[in-house]
């Protein structure tokens, strides 16, 4: 009972810390993609302008991270969704350079920085005014409400910490260690419900089944998943052994903001950003795109993850992994059109975001909700076993102060 109330702040606190950085982001988004380009006379997406303004990005976030203090927390590489908390002194630059990055058009999310920040944030008030209780009750209770306000549930939140709080021995039933984190992320999700409405539904056909037929397809299109997941696993300590050779952060970020820049030249302006708005317009027209044209899409976005995780973007990776599963089970769907549109786009986000995240519950919630279609559940959990056998023991998307992929 105690731990209620600073459960419930903590989660308030968290929901309002994301909006105010989406919503400072999004306002420089309009400056940087529709008010300047439409006062020098190029075009908004042009190729050129997405060069420009992608290097511009890395520069600018290169400077800002070499002037503030901490510059930003350690190698955003060696970084999962929920770390030990920083020193509260680097909150200000971490949320900076985040803003910068999702307004350039940076392929990440904002789940990791936002969660970091929290946690710092959470820990150092908890360990001031509550010193007597367990330091890591304040990480638990920041992650949760991040991820609450993220996905607008605290059933995400649950999910991801009943990964966590498996691995971890400690006193009490399970349930009496989520009570409090739970109650932060349904603080948080409650708070961004009210004041944002967050909603992944994609508004994709009813799935009409399960039919025995479609479960070769969720096996496979899943396995599919898996493996272009893992492509860009395996890919990403050498992108990063790349961009460290360079041995200058700014240039580094300079190179990887080109060579992003250069991807959306190739992919397109829907390839750009972290891939919550873009994926919805993808998904409202799947006709609109050939089967080649959604295989494009998914490729370019996955190497615009590799790129923007390992040359020293702050952000996270579910959400551009997700836009990249999405095209894929769009390609799918226009390969095959027997194949229900929403299992093969669940299908194929759960694949990849278990070769990306490595969590099982997070990349099966996230799947469904996409489609927001309880007939589907079924098929997704016999596709994540075979999905799983391909990802688990293998290298992750995150490595050690050595630069070598986890495990």
């Amino acid at each position: 009972m105690p731990l209620v109330l600073p459960a419930i702040v903590v989660g308030v606190v968290c929901a309002l810390i994301l909006p105010g950085v989406s919503v400072l982001a999004e306002r420089l988004q309009d400056v940087l993609w529709e008010t300047l380009p439409d006062t020098l006379g190029v075009g908004r997406f042009s190729s050129v302008w997405m060069v420009v303004m992608l290097t511009a990005t890395g520069l600018a976030v290169g400077l800002v991270l070499r002037a503030v203090p901490g510059h930003g927390g350690p190698d955003p590489a060696t970084t999962g969704l929920v770390d030990a908390p920083m020193r509260p002194g680097i909150v200000p630059g971490l949320l900076l350079v985040t803003a910068l990055a999702l307004a350039g058009g940076v392929s990440l999310g904002p789940e990791n920085p936002i969660t970091a920040a929290n946690i710092a944030l959470a820990f150092w008030l908890g360990r001031r005014f509550a010193p007597g209780a367990p330091g890591e009750l304040w990480v638990a209770l920041a992650a949760a409400g991040t991820v609450g306000a993220l996905f607008g549930t605290p059933v995400a939140a649950a999910l991801i910490l009943s990964e966590v709080l498996a691995s971890q021995p400690g006193p009490g039933a399970f349930w009496d260690r989520l009570f409090a984190p739970l109650a932060a992320g349904t603080a948080g999700a409650l708070t961004m419900s009210l004041i944002a409405e967050p909603s992944f539904d994609l508004s994709l056909p009813a799935y009409t089944g399960p039919h025995w037929g479609d479960l070769l397809s969720a096996l496979l299109i899943a396995s599919a998943g898996a493996l272009l997941g893992l492509l860009a696993v395996y890919a990403f300590p050498v992108a990063h052994r790349v961009f460290t050779a360079l041995r200058h952060p700014v240039l580094a970020l300079t190179a990887g903001g080109l060579a992003l820049g250069l991807l959306g030249a190739l992919g397109g302006h829907l390839t750009l950003f972290k891939g919550l708005d873009e994926v919805k317009v993808i998904a409202g027209d799947p006709d609109g795109w050939s089967a080649g044209e959604f295989a494009g899409m998914a490729a370019v976005k996955m190497a615009a993850l590799v790129i923007a995780a390992s040359c020293g973007f702050r952000g996270g990776r579910i959400f551009p992994a997700v836009f990249a599963g999405v095209s894929l089970g769009l390609c799918a769907h226009a390969l095959v059109d027997a194949v229900p549109l929403s299992l093969a786009v669940s299908c194929a986000v759960l694949g990849v975001l278990l070769a990306v995240t490595r969590q099982g519950w997070v990349s099966l919630f996230t799947a469904a909700v996409l489609v927001s279609d309880a007939s589907v559940l079924p098929l997704l959990c016999a596709a994540t076993l075979p999905a799983w056998l391909l990802v688990t023991g293998r290298a992750q998307m995150q490595l050690d102060g050595d630069g070598k992929a986890l495990r």
